[in-house]
């Protein structure tokens, strides 16, 4: 099941050109990894109070396509492609209508508190498997 996050391109998101500034690109699908997990029911601040974990990203392989431009309306979308016991994968593209501007494979590793790679929490292995 894939999610979508629709947005805004701001004045604040452009370079001297008027497209957007290549990292804004890592922005968007943070925002829309955040929002996905929210979607799925995992609460990522009530995670790190209960057991100290965090996500943290791991791999980013990226490929910019096309430029988003000031006003584009965006879409960010995000699912999952693996997962095993301490990390997952994501696939996510931002998208203007049919049009794929960006897309990006992100692995995510589960830390504990110290920094250290642990296996995701049994709950949240079994919502992302569903």
């Amino acid at each position: 099941m894939s999610h979508h996050m629709t947005l805004r391109v701001y004045y604040e998101d452009t370079d001297l050109a008027g497209i957007v500034y290549y990292a804004n690109y890592l922005k968007f699908i943070e925002r829309g990894r955040t929002e996905w997990l929210r979607q799925l029911g995992i609460d990522q601040l009530a995670m790190q109070q209960a057991t100290g974990h965090v996500f943290a990203v791991r791999r980013v392989e990226a490929d910019y396509l096309r430029p988003a431009r000031f006003d584009d309306l965006l879409t960010v979308v995000t699912g999952l492609a693996q997962e095993s016991p301490a990390r997952v994968v994501v696939d996510q593209k931002v998208m203007r209508g049919e049009e794929v501007l960006f897309t990006a494979r992100v692995t995510i590793a589960c830390l504990d508190g110290r920094g250290r790679p642990v296996r995701l929490p049994t709950d949240l292995a079994a919502i992302l498997r569903q």
